[in-house]
């Protein structure tokens, strides 16, 4: 897929070493084609990783996207320059008068803190509710998924008493093939870093929300709500091949009490290296998601969105 970027973002250079067709805006401008326009509200601690790992999984489709990074105004970063987030990134003030075909909403590292608590929860819930007249489709990623199901359903988190970390099985439990699971196999890995989980129990009891797959010892993995216009997904399947080693090392290094990650290195053995179990279910669900929830739905006319 080719992708419209911001000129001069990191992430071009990174993914065109990796053969992925991307562009700047000054080449865009050349196409006669309305692009899907995608909004990223990038909540988590380094910026350009995540960016890099969102923009690697949208570009496997050949639809053309024009990314938008969205950022609040109620919270400065303190691990990405601030001249990377004055040059690439909007405040919702600035944007909310838009319409986007989708929308990601990534995860942040505030689980240990009540939602209320959170310093930008005000603004994070405006934006939320923004998305449901302004968005055709939106993926709410770890952390904003457990936000996103406790804003809009009450569904509380609960702290866990240790970190699930690792790469999990995980299999599809809704008996209706929907199209966000064309070529799955009968069991896909995600993986997983948090210290918080949502229940199966408190999902069941609203009947708009759909539980669609599941893992016996991560839990719950994606719901879906409004016929696809919402998925709360409590994995990381964007996550590169080495950030749960990064992660893992880094609380080593600090003497956190950390386990290794489940599932993750050959052998359960470091220095046999990284097994990487879970791309093609990455490539996948971001694919589906964009063909069948974002282009098949949204209208040609942005302005139609409501």
């Amino acid at each position: 897929m080719p992708l419209n970027l911001p000129n001069g973002l990191p992430a071009i250079q990174a993914l065109k070493e990796e053969n992925i067709f991307v562009f700047d805006k000054d080449r865009a401008s050349t196409q006669d084609i309305r692009p899907l326009k995608i909004v990223v509200l990038n909540l988590m601690p380094i910026k350009i990783t995540t960016e890099t790992d969102l923009i690697r999984l949208l570009s496997n489709t050949p639809l053309q996207l024009e990314i938008t990074f969205m950022k609040v105004k109620s919270h400065t970063p303190k691990n990405t320059p601030i001249e990377h987030m004055k040059m690439f990134y909007k405040d919702f003030e600035i944007l909310k008068e838009q319409r986007f075909d989708g929308m990601i909403i990534t995860g942040a590292p505030v689980e240990h803190i009540n939602f209320e608590e959170v310093s930008y929860w005000e603004e994070i819930q405006e934006i939320f509710n923004w998305s449901r007249t302004h968005v055709t489709s939106t993926l709410y990623i770890c952390w904003a998924a457990q936000a996103g199901l406790y804003h809009f359903y009450n569904v509380p988190k609960y702290p866990l008493s240790e970190k699930m970390f690792g790469i999990f099985p995980h299999r599809v439990v809704t008996s209706e093939r929907l199209p966000i699971f064309r070529g799955f196999d009968d069991r896909f890995y995600v993986p997983h870093s948090r210290h918080t989980e949502i229940r199966k129990e408190d999902i069941l009891k609203h009947k708009e929300l759909t539980l669609l797959a599941e893992s016996d010892e991560s839990g719950v993995y994606m719901v879906m709500a409004r016929n696809g216009r919402e998925f709360f997904i409590t994995g990381h399947s964007e996550y590169a091949p080495n950030t749960l080693d990064n992660e893992y090392k880094r609380d080593l290094g600090k003497g956190l009490p950390i386990k290794m990650p489940k599932n993750y290195y050959r052998d359960d053995n470091p220095e046999k290296g990284i097994e990487v179990l879970w791309r093609g279910h990455a490539n996948l669900m971001f694919s589906n998601w964009l063909n069948y929830y974002v282009y098949q739905t949204t209208p040609y006319n942005i302005d139609e969105i409501k």
